[in-house]
C-alpha cells in the first residue's frame, strides 16, 4: 500500500509538471522554510502586485497552505521594461534580495514597442538574438546564488485566438525563444502563452481583442490575474492548473 501511494503521489507531480508547460520529468520540488519568491518583470508584475493581482493571489494561497514556512514574495516590476533594462537591474532588485526563487514574465514590451520609422527602419524592440542572449544571461546570473529560476513565456497583445491579433507571429517567435532558453538553460519553463491561448480559445467566441483577460489587450484583468496566479501555483507544485 504504500509503495501504491509513492507511485501515485510520484504520477501527480509528473502531470503538474507537464501540464503548466515547466519540461520536466521530475515533481515539482517543495517549498522550503523562509523561501523568498521575486516576480521579475514590467507593468503586467506591476499589476501583479495589487489587490487582486497574481502575486497578491499567489501570496495568499501559499499562507492559506504552508504559513508556517514564512514564505515571503518580492514584485520585482518596472513599467515599459524589456530583457536588458532586466539584465541591467539584476543585482540590485533580485540577486540582492537574495531569492531563493525567481519568476521571470517578460517579453511583452520586446515585442510591443518595435515601430516602423518614416525610413522603413523598425526601431525600439529587442532583437531576437539580443532577447535570447539576455535571458541566457539572466540565468547564468542567477545560478550562484541557487535561485529556482521559472522562465515564463510573454502572454498576449490582443485576445483574438485565432491568429489575427497584429503581433501574433512576432509574439509567438519571442515565446518560443523563451521556450529554447529555458530547455537549453535547463530551468523550469511556465508556458503563460499556451495557458493563454488555450483560454481564449473556449471563452472568446467573438473573437474581441481585450476584455476576456485583458483591460486594454495587454496587461490582466481580474480574470487574467487569476488564470497566471493558477498556473504560478502548478508550476510551483501547489495546485493543478485551471
Amino acid at each position: 500500500m504504500k509503495v501504491r501511494r509513492f507511485v501515485l503521489v510520484l504520477a501527480a507531480g509528473f502531470l503538474v509538471a507537464a501540464s503548466c508547460g515547466c519540461g520536466l520529468t521530475r515533481q515539482a520540488p517543495p517549498l522550503k522554510q523562509g523561501d523568498r519568491i521575486v516576480f521579475l518583470g514590467d507593468s503586467i508584475t506591476a499589476g501583479g502586485g495589487g489587490k487582486t493581482g497574481y502575486i497578491t493571489l499567489v501570496q495568499e494561497a501559499i499562507d492559506a497552505k504552508h504559513k508556517d514556512l514564512a514564505v515571503t514574495t518580492v514584485n520585482a516590476d518596472i513599467s515599459g521594461n524589456k530583457v536588458p533594462d532586466l539584465q541591467r537591474r539584476l543585482d540590485k532588485d533580485v540577486i540582492a534580495k537574495k531569492p531563493t526563487v525567481v519568476f521571470i514574465y517578460i517579453g511583452i514590451n520586446d515585442v510591443w514597442h518595435w515601430r516602423k520609422t518614416a525610413d522603413g527602419t523598425m526601431v525600439g524592440g529587442t532583437p531576437k538574438d539580443q532577447f535570447e542572449a539576455g535571458l541566457k544571461e539572466i540565468i547564468a546570473r542567477l545560478r550562484p546564488v541557487d535561485a529556482r529560476v521559472i522562465l515564463c513565456t510573454p502572454t498576449t497583445i490582443g485576445e483574438k485566438s485565432d491568429g489575427s491579433n497584429p503581433h501574433d507571429a512576432m509574439l509567438d517567435e519571442y515565446a518560443a525563444i523563451s521556450r529554447k532558453v529555458a530547455q537549453e538553460s535547463s530551468v523550469q519553463m511556465l508556458d503563460l502563452r499556451k495557458a493563454f491561448i488555450d483560454y481564449l480559445k473556449t471563452h472568446n467566441p467573438d473573437q474581441k481583442d481585450r476584455g476576456i483577460l485583458t483591460a486594454d489587450s495587454v496587461h490582466l484583468n481580474d480574470a487574467g490575474n487569476r488564470l497566471v496566479a493558477d498556473q504560478m501555483l502548478a508550476a510551483l507544485g501547489l495546485a493543478a492548473p485551471k
